[in-house]
């Protein structure tokens, strides 16, 4: 379900005004800005420096620091490999190459469709699982390549 712009725009407003005179409110405001909009968004950036009383720079180079934070859309169901030390050696590489081929994409990249968008991480913390993706919240281990396009299907 997608929500209205001017709903999000509401959404926003009220969230700026939540962490009025707060400190250390620049992370969580990314969260949660990021969780409304689905990435952050040039405009909403500005905004919260301006918010926080912060430069623009400030704030943009918090956003691109940590890689839980995304300046451009993702699809509906972002996909997550994990290429940590297990997962690497269980065949993350083949795993993410299946995926790749499956959906059209390279590594991160987004679907023409915006269903999917494709990253890879260091670490998921599944090693037991290895190799292991995650979708949205959902984690898959002890994927095959022949076996992870039909995980795909269920979101398509």
């Amino acid at each position: 379900m997608r929500i209205p712009q001017k709903s999000k725009e509401r959404s926003f407003k009220k969230l700026l005004a939540s962490y009025t005179g707060k400190r250390g409110a620049l992370i969580p405001l990314l969260q949660k800005t990021q969780e409304l909009f689905g990435y952050l968004p040039e405009k909403p950036l500005r905004r919260i420096a301006d918010h926080l009383g912060l430069s623009p720079a400030q704030v943009y180079g918090v956003a691109t620091f940590y890689g839980q934070f995304r300046l451009t859309p993702v699809g509906r169901n972002l996909i997550t490999v994990c290429h940590g030390t297990a997962c690497h050696v269980a065949g993350a590489e083949r795993i993410s190459e299946a995926i790749e081929r499956a959906l059209g994409i390279e590594t991160g990249g987004t679907t023409t469709d915006r269903r999917f968008t494709l990253c890879s991480v260091a670490c998921l913390g599944c090693c037991s699982l290895s190799p292991v993706m995650m979708i949205n919240k959902t984690v898959y281990g002890k994927l095959t390549p022949a076996g992870t396009p039909a995980i795909l299907k269920k979101y398509q």
